[in-house]
């Protein structure tokens, strides 16, 4: 049984894995509250509640309505018939296995403050619909059973409690939230219940997702910043409410430098890009970071919404953040009945097929020494260097900067080793015809 005892021993564990290229850093740096994080990679995202039976986003139709969407009223009943009968944590988790996703994290609460959980401080909750069971406390169970990692996406803006705005008027009006309202103070005293009531009757929570919109400095993050540490100090915190986390969350894109610390990068502002700087930081420097990005256009399930992203798209988005040292959170939208549909559960699969073969090259490893080549990304692990081909060459495959003498070269995909030449300009590497993978094939390259 992976309990709160156990997850911090294999935490502190984690850390003496060997995850930094010398070539690179020359020590580890790593953080023993991180070190899990810095080898998972790739995460499942899962939004869920009762807007999965309009086929609407979640909470935004309300916050940003339009002449052709649902109405307040609409949403706000969906939980009236909100019965997913064919939910089975056990699948949700056997999906994220074969996708080869080490972490899940799901929407306890997202802004429309409908509460997947049983709290015991709302009455708009799952165990109040027709399906009356609570879905947390099953995913949970199940996670702690098979040794999943399990984080907790948690919305400090909540459109239903009286305290975080004046619901006599229309959610559109008020979204923001009004903190100079008397009743603020006691919204975050809810916040701070509900909280302590993930923490500690849904355990162990590897990280708490916040997801804070605009002017987060309102939620007093350090408040809730002392409150997860106290009451699980390796739970890792993202940068969504106000307060630099452990970690920094670009939103369905991936950046196009290695993200540093003085960048103050915070993920879902896209004008950060103008201030990462090109190169190779120092351990110190690195910023820990996570991309989240969906399958199709949307977070929630939408029977509309067919603009699905290709297998290679994902498997290469995986690659791209990983060769820059961060994580890839991928989303699902289970359906209303909880089953997760069939086209998302194809592109996981094909993901889990190629980490099948080249997971060597993503999981463990650190942004690689080569940065800014079109054809090739580059991730690293101790001794090796992973080239992730993207453009097959025709010619022997010439690769400059790495900065470190070569003993070996293989195909990740099976083969006699490769061929390769050294000299003071880089390295040629001669390759078979074809490419083994039209994803991404890769290179193993042991240095010394």
């Amino acid at each position: 049984m992976w309990n709160r005892r156990n997850f911090l021993k294999s935490t502190l564990a984690a850390s003496s894995l060997p995850l930094l290229p010398k070539f690179a850093f020359g020590s580890s740096c790593e953080d023993d509250r991180t070190a899990w994080y810095r080898n998972a990679k790739f995460g499942m995202f899962i939004h869920w509640g009762p807007y999965s039976l309009a086929s609407v986003e979640a909470s935004w139709p309300i916050m940003r309505p339009t002449p052709d969407g649902i109405s307040e009223v609409d949403y706000r009943a969906l939980w009236k018939r909100f019965n997913p009968t064919k939910f089975d944590p056990d699948a949700f988790i056997d999906l994220a296995r074969s996708a080869g996703q080490e972490y899940m994290v799901f929407t306890t609460k997202h802004h429309d403050g409908f509460c997947m959980f049983d709290s015991s401080y709302t009455d708009y909750k799952i165990t109040n619909t027709p399906y009356g069971k609570d879905i947390v406390k099953q995913l949970a169970d199940s996670c702690d059973k098979r040794n999943m990692r399990l984080g907790f996406y948690y919305s400090p803006p909540d459109m239903h409690h009286p305290g975080f705005r004046d619901t006599a008027k229309l959610v559109r009006e008020n979204w923001n939230g009004e903190p100079d309202r008397p009743d603020w103070p006691l919204y975050l005293d809810y916040m701070q219940l509900q909280l302590s009531e993930l923490l500690t009757k849904y355990g162990p929570v590897v990280l708490i997702w916040f997801d804070g919109l605009y002017h987060q400095e309102k939620y007093n993050g350090r408040r809730f910043l002392r409150l997860i540490h106290d009451l699980e100090p390796a739970t890792l915190v993202n940068d969504r409410i106000g307060v630099p986390g452990d970690y920094v969350t670009p939103e369905q894109f991936i950046p196009k430098e290695i993200p540093t610390k003085a960048a103050h990068f915070f993920g879902w502002e896209q004008n950060v890009q103008k201030e990462l700087k090109p190169g190779i930081p120092r351990a110190e420097d690195f910023q820990l970071w996570e991309t989240c990005m969906t399958i199709n256009d949307t977070w929630a399930y939408n029977m509309h919404d067919h603009n699905y992203k290709s297998s290679q798209f994902l498997i290469r988005g995986l690659v791209e953040v990983a060769s820059r040292g961060g994580n890839f959170l991928l989303n699902v939208g289970p359906q209303p009945d909880g089953v997760i549909q069939p086209e998302f559960q194809e592109r996981l699969r094909a993901i889990g097929d190629w980490l099948a073969v080249n997971g060597e090259s993503i999981y463990g490893t650190t942004y690689g020494p080569i940065q800014g080549v079109s054809s090739i990304r580059t991730t690293a692990k101790r001794e090796t260097v992973y080239v992730h081909v993207f453009d097959w060459p025709s010619a022997p495959l010439a690769i400059q900067g790495l900065g470190a003498k070569v003993i070996s070269a293989r195909m990740l995909a099976g083969g006699p080793a490769l061929k390769f030449r050294q000299s003071e300009q880089g390295i040629e590497i001669d390759l078979p015809q074809q490419a083994p993978d039209p994803n991404a094939s890769v290179i193993a390259i042991r240095t010394l």
